[in-house]
């Protein structure tokens, strides 16, 4: 028994024959297939002689359709000849897109919202975690220096680790592009080491409660640098945030001019990371995504501060020297390792995050953050809140909301 052949290309309709009815009445139904791919079907309706099959109008393809001793023929339409072919041959445009098995833009704007919660989620555990574990090496190992090394030397393992086996693309880096990171890098490492200081001077909840006027330092240093200077709106926003730190500043159990001005230095320093990277690194980090960015800012940093940490406090992360201090070296390491591991994959989320929604939302996110880290870190190490604190760390971040939400206001054009 021969087998029939058929094959598909763009643009004909089925024409239909008319026959003598016989006892048999078969039907040729449109298949939906891809383009140039070609079925055989042996043992088939189409190569019995006796048969006398009908097309149906749908339109697949264009086909005229001729009876043979040996089954189907096809014949091109005029001004198209191609060479006879035994069996049935069809030529169809390739199927709608509705016909397949495409998922549904609902399913995929729910599944789009789940992965977005779940990294939300886990921006703000690891921030949490990080927080808690930094204060209590911090507490019993006052060497923010070190502390703060230890946790890029931790990130640039990590990095190392995701380029050699491939769990992300390993960039490729000119020295043109090295040197417009440098100085993000210088900031984003005095960013993190004040933040390290202050933090191992005063309770979590008063640093992040400083931290809150980012916004204030970012107008400043933009209308400085960039030109950009800010509408009535954004002014507005600006006065209860001052306010609101100033207010939990005075009322602070915990308070000391030394964790105040850490603080407000890693304000200055991230702010200006931000000018920096509109200022000079618009043409040539084009080509860098913010997780390749970070990665490589992540390893710069751990060279520059490394030679700083040994001058400025020697090594004091040996087992010799903690053992002579009579700490718990295990709990130490461990902490250590834990707080160093959720400070690179806060940080790296939180990028994740940002590649994924606008600038915009992405402030609100970290707005909340800071609410979060504030209350957890609050109840878990018990910190003495007056009722003046309080109201003075929720107007302050009353108006860093309102910051994020007048800063996506866009100015009207005449």
């Amino acid at each position: 028994m021969q087998s029939t052949a058929i094959a598909f290309s763009p643009s004909i309709s089925l024409s239909t024959i008319s026959r003598k009815p016989t006892n048999s009445l078969y039907r040729f139904n449109p298949i939906s297939l891809t383009p140039s791919k070609k079925l055989c079907f042996k043992n088939g309706w189409f190569s019995v002689p006796t048969l006398v099959p009908t097309c149906s109008s749908s339109k697949v393809g264009s086909i005229s359709c001729s009876l043979r001793p040996n089954g189907w023929m096809s014949s091109p339409a005029p001004g198209n000849q191609e060479p006879e072919l035994e069996g049935v041959m069809v030529r169809a445009t390739s199927v709608p897109e509705s016909l397949g098995a495409a998922e549904s833009p609902k399913s995929k704007s729910a599944k789009d919202t789940l992965v977005l919660g779940i990294l939300f989620g886990l921006w703000y555990l690891f921030n949490i975690y990080f927080n808690i574990y930094n204060k209590q090496v911090l507490k019993v190992f006052p060497y923010p220096v070190t502390v703060t090394l230890v946790q890029f030397a931790v990130g640039t393992v990590l990095v190392m680790i995701m380029w050699t086996f491939n769990l992300y693309k390993r960039p490729k880096i000119s020295g043109a592009q090295l040197a417009a990171i440098l100085p993000l890098a210088l900031v984003h490492t005095l960013g993190n080491l004040f933040t390290n200081m202050s933090l191992g001077k005063v309770a979590v909840s008063f640093t992040h409660t400083i931290k809150a006027m980012e916004p204030f330092f970012s107008v400043v240093l933009s209308a400085m640098f960039l030109g950009e200077f800010p509408s009535i709106w954004v002014v507005s926003s600006l006065l209860p945030i001052v306010g609101g730190v100033g207010l939990a500043s005075m009322t602070e159990a915990s308070f000391n001019w030394a964790g105040f001005w850490s603080a407000m230095a890693s304000n200055l320093t991230n702010q200006s990371r931000n000018v920096l990277s509109k200022k000079f690194m618009v043409k040539k980090e084009e080509s860098l995504d913010n997780i390749t960015l970070f990665s490589i800012i992540t390893i710069m940093s751990f060279i520059l501060l490394a030679p700083a940490a040994i001058f400025m406090e020697g090594v004091k992360f040996t087992p010799t020297y903690l053992q002579s201090t009579g700490l718990n070296i295990r709990q130490l390491y461990t902490r250590s390792l834990l707080a160093a591991l959720c400070f690179h994959a806060y940080q790296q989320v939180s990028y994740m995050i940002l590649q994924r929604v606008s600038p915009v939302t992405h402030s609100v996110g970290n707005c909340v953050k800071r609410v979060v880290v504030i209350v957890t870190s609050v109840l878990f190490f018990r910190t003495t809140v007056t009722s003046i604190n309080a109201l003075g760390t929720g107007i302050a971040l009353a108006g860093v909301f309102l910051y994020s939400r007048v800063k996506s206001i866009k100015p009207k054009t005449a």
